[in-house]
C-alpha cells in the first residue's frame, strides 16, 4: 500500500466513522496497520473506536445488514424495521447505528417515547455523533420537552457547527417557546450555511409573521417558492400571513394554490374557511370546513372553526355542538372552550360561559384572550374587582400587545402616593375609549403634583378645555425609553380599576366634557337656519366595522320607527360611510337627514362636541358618538346589545342624561327602536 493509497484509506475510514459504519472503519484501520504497524493515524483511529480487540457483537452488524434495514425503511416498511432492529440491538447492543435506525423508524410510526429512548441510547453510545443529538432534539420537541430539545440541538451544533438541519430545527423549537428573535437567528444561520434551504426560508417566514413582521414573512415565503414553485406549505403559510393583514382575497388565492398542489391539504381548507368568514362569505366558509373534515374527520380545529362561523350566522346551538365535537377529539382544546364561552355568553347563559372560560384557563393558564373575555363577562355582571384584575391580561393578547408602551419609570399601582409626583396617562385604544376613560381624570389629577395626558392629536382641543389642570399632549412614542418628565405612568384602561369606588359613590354622573361655547352658539344658529326643532342627531355604526363587532350595530333601516317620527329635524352624526345610507333613507322613507358637509365628523371632534351640545337629543348605537354626546350633557339614547363585551362600566357612556335600551342576541333591532321612539315621544310631550 503506497503513501497515497494509505491516505485514501485513512480518509475513507474516517468517513465510515462519521457515518456510523464502525465495522468498515475498523477493518480499514486494521488493514493499514497490518501493512504499516507504526502508522499513528491508524492507531489513533482504531483506539477511538475501542481498539481492534473487540468482539463481533461490539463491532456491530455487517454493513449488508444495515443496508437491508435502510432499504426496508425507504420502502415504508417501518414496523418490519422496528422488529428487526430490536432483535439486532440484542445481538449488537453497542451499535449506535442500529439504535439510531430503531429510533428513526419508531418516530415514523409516531412512537415518540420509544424513539426518544432509542436516540438517548445513541448519544450514550457515541457522544460525538451529531445526528444522534439532532434526532433526539426532534423527538423531544414532539414530546413538548422544548428546553431539553434545545440542549440536544446545541450539542449537535457544538459537534458540527455547520449542521444546517440542527439550526433549522432548533429555530422551530425556539419559535414554539415564543423566543422569536432567537428563532429567526437560528433560521438565518441555517440559510447562511445552505442558501437554498427551502424549509428554512419557509420557517423563517412563519417566525417573522409571529413577530408581526408581515412583509418580511411574505418575502421569505416567496423565496421558498422561487426555489420550489410547488411548495404547498409555503403557499399555505403565505395565506395565513395575508389573512392576518386582512388581505382576504389574496389569502384565499394563496390557499387555493396550496390546494391545487396538495388537494388533501385539510389545514388549507380550514384556514381558508376562516378567511371566507372574515370576508363575510359564511356559506362558502362552511363548505371549506366540510371539505377539511371529509379529508380529516378527527380534525378538532376544523370543528372549532365551523363553530365560529355558525356563531357568526346566529346558529348558536349548532355552534355549541361543533365546539363539543372539537373537545371530544381534543380534550385540552383551550380555544374551543373559549369560543364556547363566547357563544354561551351570547345566549345569555352567563354561569355556563364563566365555567367554559375557566376550563380554557385550567387547560392553558396563560391564555390571555380567555382572561380578557372572562373580564368582560365579570364586568358586565358587576363583579368589578375580579373583572378589572382579569382585564389587565389584555397586555398579553396579540391585539393589545402592539399598543403597549415601555418606559424606565414604573407603572402606578393605585396605592403608591402621588403627592409631589408627576404621572403620565397614555391612551391605548380608540378615541371613544380615550374620551370615556377621561371621565376619571380629575380623580387622578387631584392626587398628583402634575398630570400629563397623551392622547390622539384630534382630541387635544376638547381634552385641554375639559381638563384645564392636566397637561394634554399628542401621543409620541419616539422617546419612551429616554423620557424623564414623569415619575409614574398608567394606561387609560387601568384608570377605572383604581377609582371604581369613587365612581360608584359619586351618584348621578355629571357632564365632563366642555365644548367650545362659541362653536355651540354657531351650531345653534346653524340648526335654526335649516328648520324647526327638536333637533335629533343620529349615528348607527362605527368607523371600524370588523365582522366580530357587527352585532353591536343596527342597519340604518332598523331606525325607521325613530326616523319616521313627525316634526323632528334629523342631523347626521355618523362619522364615515354615510352618503349611501342617507340617500337610501331619502328615497325609501322620504326622510331627510341633514348632513353638514363642511363638518369633518371623523377628525374635527371638538366641533362634533359643540354640535352635539347644540342638539336636543341624540340616538345612536355603540360607538364614539354617544360617549361625546353623553359627556357634553346632551340627552342621549343608546341602542345596545345586551350580551356585548362593551356593556359594562368600562365602555358604557357616562353623562347625566343617558338612557340605555338593550336587545338580546336573539331579538331584532326594530323592537328596541320602537321603545326608543316611545321614549322620545314622552320627552316631546313633556
Amino acid at each position: 500500500m503506497g503513501k497515497v493509497s494509505v491516505e485514501q484509506a485513512l480518509a475513507k475510514a474516517k468517513s465510515h466513522t462519521k457515518k456510523g459504519e464502525l465495522a468498515e472503519a475498523q477493518a480499514l484501520y486494521a488493514t493499514i496497520l497490518k501493512a504499516f504497524p507504526n502508522n499513528k493515524k491508524a492507531q489513533q483511529g482504531l483506539t477511538a473506536l475501542g481498539g481492534g480487540q473487540r468482539s463481533a457483537a461490539e463491532q456491530g452488524p455487517p454493513q449488508a445488514v444495515i443496508d437491508q434495514l435502510i432499504s426496508l425503511y425507504n420502502q415504508g416498511k417501518l414496523a418490519v424495521v422496528v422488529e428487526q432492529a430490536k432483535e439486532l440491538t440484542e445481538q449488537y447492543p453497542t451499535s449506535f447505528v442500529l439504535w439510531n435506525i430503531l429510533g428513526v423508524a419508531n418516530k415514523g410510526l409516531n412512537k415518540i417515547d420509544e424513539a426518544t429512548n432509542a436516540f438517548r441510547k445513541v448519544t450514550q453510545l457515541n457522544p460525538n455523533y451529531a445526528d444522534g443529538y439532532s434526532n433526539l432534539g426532534v423527538a423531544l420537541g414532539d414530546q413538548d420537552q422544548l428546553d431539553e430539545a434545545i440542549r440536544a440541538y446545541e450539542k449537535a451544533i457544538n459537534l458540527q457547527p455547520n449542521f444546517h438541519e440542527a439550526h433549522n430545527n432548533m429555530g422551530t423549537v425556539l419559535r414554539r417557546k415564543g423566543q422569536l428573535e432567537q428563532a429567526i437567528n437560528s433560521y438565518k444561520k441555517a440559510i447562511s450555511i445552505k442558501p437554498n434551504y427551502i424549509e428554512a426560508h419557509n420557517n423563517l417566514g412563519v417566525a417573522l409573521a409571529k413577530k408581526n413582521n408581515l412583509r418580511e414573512a411574505i418575502a421569505s415565503y416567496q423565496q421558498a417558492l422561487s426555489l420550489k414553485p410547488d411548495y404547498a406549505e409555503a403557499y399555505y403559510n403565505m395565506g395565513n400571513t395575508l389573512k392576518d393583514q386582512d388581505k382576504l382575497d389574496e389569502a384565499i388565492d394563496a390557499y387555493n394554490k396550496a390546494l391545487a398542489i396538495k388537494p388533501d391539504y385539510a389545514e388549507a381548507y380550514s384556514n381558508m374557511g376562516i378567511a371566507l368568514t372574515d370576508h363575510g362569505k359564511l356559506e362558502e366558509a362552511i363548505e371549506a370546513y366540510n371539505k377539511a373534515l371529509a379529508i380529516k374527520p378527527d380534525y378538532a380545529e376544523a370543528y372549532n372553526n365551523t363553530g365560529n362561523t355558525l356563531k357568526d350566522q346566529g346558529k348558536l346551538d349548532e355552534a355549541i355542538e361543533f365546539y363539543n365535537k372539537a373537545l371530544a377529539i381534543k380534550l385540552d382544546y383551550a380555544e374551543a372552550y373559549n369560543n364556547m364561552g363566547n357563544t354561551l355568553k351570547d345566549q345569555g347563559k352567563l354561569d355556563e360561559a364563566i365555567e367554559a372560560y375557566n376550563k380554557a384557563l385550567a387547560t392553558k393558564p396563560d391564555y390571555a384572550e380567555a382572561h380578557m373575555n372572562l373580564s368582560f363577562l365579570l364586568l358586565n355582571t358587576n363583579r368589578l374587582s375580579d373583572g378589572f384584575a382579569e382585564y389587565e391580561w389584555r397586555w398579553k393578547t396579540k391585539e393589545r400587545l402592539k399598543a403597549k408602551r415601555y418606559f424606565s419609570q414604573p407603572l402606578w399601582n393605585g396605592k403608591t402616593s402621588l403627592k409631589g409626583k408627576r404621572i403620565l396617562l397614555w391612551c391605548e385604544q380608540g378615541v371613544g375609549d380615550t374620551i370615556n376613560w377621561s371621565h376619571c381624570l380629575p380623580f387622578l389629577a387631584s392626587q398628583a403634583q402634575h398630570c400629563i395626558l397623551e392622547c390622539q392629536e384630534k382630541l387635544i382641543p376638547l381634552m385641554a378645555r375639559s381638563f384645564p389642570n392636566v397637561e394634554v399632549k399628542a401621543e409620541n412614542r419616539s422617546l419612551d425609553s429616554k423620557r424623564d418628565d414623569f415619575d409614574f405612568h398608567l394606561p387609560m384602561g387601568s384608570l377605572f380599576q383604581h377609582f371604581v369606588s369613587k365612581i360608584s359613590s359619586s351618584g348621578k354622573a355629571d357632564a365632563f366634557l366642555v365644548p367650545d361655547p362659541v362653536r355651540v352658539n354657531f351650531w345653534k344658529k346653524r340648526l335654526h337656519s335649516i328648520g324647526n326643532g327638536p333637533y335629533v342627531g343620529i349615528s348607527w355604526k362605527s368607523s371600524n366595522m370588523k365582522r366580530s363587532r357587527l352585532p353591536n350595530y343596527a342597519p340604518i333601516f332598523e331606525l325607521s320607527p325613530v326616523l319616521t317620527l313627525p316634526g323632528i329635524t334629523f342631523i347626521n352624526l355618523q362619522s364615515t360611510d354615510f352618503d349611501y345610507d342617507l340617500a337610501k333613507i331619502k328615497n325609501d322613507l322620504g326622510v331627510s337627514v341633514h348632513n353638514f358637509d363642511d363638518l369633518d365628523h371623523y377628525d374635527n371632534l371638538d366641533d362634533v362636541a359643540a354640535l352635539s351640545s347644540a342638539l336636543d337629543l341624540v340616538v345612536s348605537t355603540h360607538n364614539a358618538l354617544p360617549i361625546i354626546t353623553a359627556g357634553v350633557g346632551t340627552p342621549t339614547r343608546l341602542a345596545s346589545w345586551e350580551q356585548s363585551s362593551w356593556n359594562n362600566i368600562l365602555f358604557s357612556p357616562h353623562g347625566p342624561h343617558i338612557r340605555k335600551f338593550q336587545k338580546n342576541t336573539w331579538e331584532p333591532w326594530d323592537g328596541l327602536f320602537r321603545l326608543v321612539c316611545q321614549d322620545i315621544l314622552l320627552d316631546i310631550a313633556q
